[in-house]
């Protein structure tokens, strides 16, 4: 279908893209690593509970950490193997997870029967039993976006990727369109709607050429610019449709899922393969061969740079995941989850690494804020201990963490920081 231009939405930065360093590189498999460390917590919701011992052999593909509920994933044995340690470990989050270490000594695979011609029922089901969450970052389970509590007519795709450095959708979209096609037109059969439209940011052109041949496939060219990505920014630019604070998409008939998501829905469907291996980009100029490389859950960030040719130079900071949303490490002792998209070794010109100057007060954090917030109270009342009054002020319950607003501040503030703080104070006392 013959590619439409989408809607300009309020607020967002335009950092600069930096995809040049990976965009051509093609996806390869990083070999399978002597040893992972699966984490159990690998959604946004609660962590899974451990369903394996210390000793006990595993199949790549099997289960080993169970789903805690629905807002949860089961979690799979990356590599065939022994299970030879269940530990605790901080992660790169910060927070406290529980890794099952596997040692790789075998070839053994699990797989659930492939589906001919499933029924919706089936998807979703299918969809649950191979851990399947959200892949643009989130992580929320997919099984739950596939059952709204609403009714919806338009499935969205989203292909924007817009978060610097990474590349790893884009190079899905060129090399496995049709996988997710497929994975979308089974996720609309679960969802019952005919509707699809996929988002793809106008600097990917060959993206948006692989899509067009598809009559069932609406593609919506977006501007280029940050966090197009979001959930509500990406359903006004295609559809119009405004989605306001403290609601979700499905109350206005949308549900989006991640290019990523719709592959791994796919290999799961027609495949039985569980979701325990995701593409991720390897860049920033402190690399030495910046990459895609479909990497195994739990595979050591240590392993990862190492297949890549190690450092090109001392990096000022790593970041796991995007420079916008993701988290530094302190070291290469970390591992992959199932919604990790980058490893970046940025040099000390590409980091942010200027030490912060007091608050200017010149707004330029709420002018870019894509939804309408004023990040300036939340760091203020945060940075005084006063979490309450900086959820109050700041409306920090709504704030999408997309970085914009730390991105464009002229003193440096870290004002991510201090929303997550904020954040995590409060789910604390909750």
């Amino acid at each position: 279908m013959k590619a439409v231009k989408g809607k300009y939405y309020f607020g967002g930065v335009h950092p600069k893209g930096k995809k040049e360093l990976s965009a051509n590189a093609p996806i390869e498999v990083l070999p399978t690593p002597e040893v992972v460390a699966v984490s159990t917590s690998q959604s946004i919701g609660k962590p899974a509970v451990v369903a394996v011992s210390v000793g006990q052999k595993v199949k790549e593909g099997e289960l080993i950490a169970k789903a805690d509920g629905a807002v949860s994933s089961d979690v799979f044995a990356s590599v065939a193997g022994t299970v030879s340690e269940i530990k605790e470990q901080t992660g790169a989050s910060g927070a406290k997870e529980t890794f099952i270490v596997i040692k790789a000594d075998g070839e053994d695979k699990f797989r659930f029967p492939a589906l001919s011609s499933p029924t919706a029922e089936e998807i979703k089901a299918r969809v649950r039993d191979c851990g399947i969450v959200g892949l643009g970052g989130a992580g929320f389970p997919t099984a739950v976006k596939l059952a709204p509590k609403t009714t919806v007519d338009t499935l969205i795709v989203n292909g924007a990727e817009c978060e610097p450095y990474l590349t790893c959708d884009y190079r899905l979209m060129i090399e496995k369109t049709d996988e997710i096609v497929r994975g979308a037109r089974l996720i609309a059969k679960a969802l019952g709607v005919t509707n699809i439209a996929i988002g793809i940011e106008k600097n990917k052109p060959d993206a948006i050429a692989a899509f067009e041949p598809y009559e069932d496939i609406k593609v919506v060219v977006l501007g280029k610019k940050y966090p197009l990505g979001g959930e509500r920014q990406l359903a006004y630019s295609v559809t119009g449709r405004k989605i306001p604070q403290g609601k979700i998409p499905a109350e206005y008939g949308v549900v989006v899922q991640n290019v990523a998501t719709c592959f791994a829905v796919c290999e799961a469907v027609e495949l039985g393969k569980p979701l325990y291996e995701k593409v991720i980009t390897v860049s920033g100029t402190a690399v030495k061969e910046p990459k895609n490389l479909l990497v195994r859950v739990g595979t050591a960030v240590k392993d990862i740079v190492d297949y890549c040719g190690g450092e090109a130079a001392n990096p000022k900071k790593v970041v796991q995941g995007g420079p916008m949303t993701g988290v530094a490490i302190a070291s290469y002792d970390n591992y992959t989850h199932k919604t990790t998209s980058g490893i970046l070794l940025l040099s000390e010109k590409e980091a942010a690494a200027d030490e912060p100057t007091p608050c200017l007060n010149c707004g330029k954090c709420a002018d870019v804020c894509p939804m309408h917030l004023m990040p300036m109270n939340t760091a203020f009342y945060s940075a005084a201990g006063d979490f309450e009054a900086a959820a109050k002020y700041g409306n920090v319950n709504a704030c999408i963490e997309c970085g914009a607003c730390e991105y464009i501040c002229p003193a440096k503030r870290p004002l991510i920081q201090a929303i997550r703080k904020t954040k995590a104070a409060l789910r604390q006392k909750s």
